[in-house]
């Protein structure tokens, strides 16, 4: 039994009622805390999101990103899918990681809501400013949003980097708009970011996994993406992917209906022609 495991025994008869409900629930379900956002959990131990904080705490972790990570790896979970073997080759792997792209991108389909998706489009064509925000794994693909509509004429920027993302945040107002992506929807710094956005005017946007989670209260609009992969993963793989299709559409409906966006991308590629051989 692992460290996390065994402190959660230790621990407990020093614990209040809801954070042994929280005890109770792991407990009894091991290696089935991986795909729960905080909220969820929440939601079946009957307690606050607060309380599982301190919970993860309690035993031994940051918070409770940590702690899931802590209990799958105690489990044995993979960081890669259970599908991938030692045995077989690159190639395999290739075939077996590009089945689950396309996995991801027709579960992403079915959870996407059209109008939701739309009004983000209308958004984003029509923002003075726009801002992506993305740490870790997700911030590739803020960086891919600024680029793709800094080429159309948008005035638009990325960052990766927390305290930049607050700073950006502080200075938003109305016609702004805030993108936060993020796939578990709990990166606390990413959702502190929309919150202050929007409390300045700004419009807010996040891209993250179906299923409740903070990120959620502080977005105006929702866009869902779907992945298999959190079932059984540590990283979000496939979800960068899901997540980088769902800036594409933005963008090419921008491409389509933003006025100036053809001479927009003419003068780009003029302006770099001599960066290329």
């Amino acid at each position: 039994m692992g460290k996390t495991f065994l402190n959660i025994q230790v621990m407990y008869n020093e614990m209040g009622k809801a954070e042994k409900r929280i005890a109770d629930w792991i407990l009894e379900n091991p290696g089935e805390i991986l795909p729960l956002s905080i909220v969820e959990l929440a939601e079946k131990c009957n307690c606050g999101e607060a309380t599982i904080v301190r919970f993860s705490r309690r035993v031994g972790c940051s918070g409770y990103q940590e702690l899931k990570i802590s209990l799958a790896q105690e489990q044995g979970v993979k960081d890669i899918s259970d599908d991938i073997k030692e045995s077989d080759t690159c190639f395999d792997i290739f075939e077996k990681v590009a089945n689950e792209i396309y996995c991801s991108l027709e579960f992403t389909k079915k959870a996407m809501n059209p109008d939701s998706l739309h009004k983000a489009a209308m958004l984003l064509t029509g923002a003075k400013r726009i801002v992506f925000f993305g740490l870790g794994n997700s911030s590739s693909v803020a960086q891919d949003g600024s680029h793709k509509f800094l080429r159309i004429g948008k005035n638009a920027t990325a960052y990766s980097d927390n305290h930049m993302q607050i700073i950006a945040a502080s200075q938003l107002g109305e016609g702004d708009v805030a993108v936060g992506i993020s796939h578990s929807g709990s990166s606390k710094d990413i959702v502190d970011a929309l919150k202050l956005a929007r409390s300045r005017g700004a419009k807010t946007i996040c891209i993250t996994n179906k299923g409740k989670s903070p990120i959620l209260k502080e977005s105006d609009i929702v866009l869902f993406t779907s992945s298999p992969e959190i079932k059984y993963t540590i990283l979000g793989l496939n979800s960068r992917i899901a997540a980088l299709a769902v800036i594409d559409a933005l963008y090419s409906y921008a491409v389509c209906h933003l006025k100036g966006a053809a001479e927009a991308i003419d003068r780009t590629e003029i302006s770099i022609q001599n960066k290329k051989f």
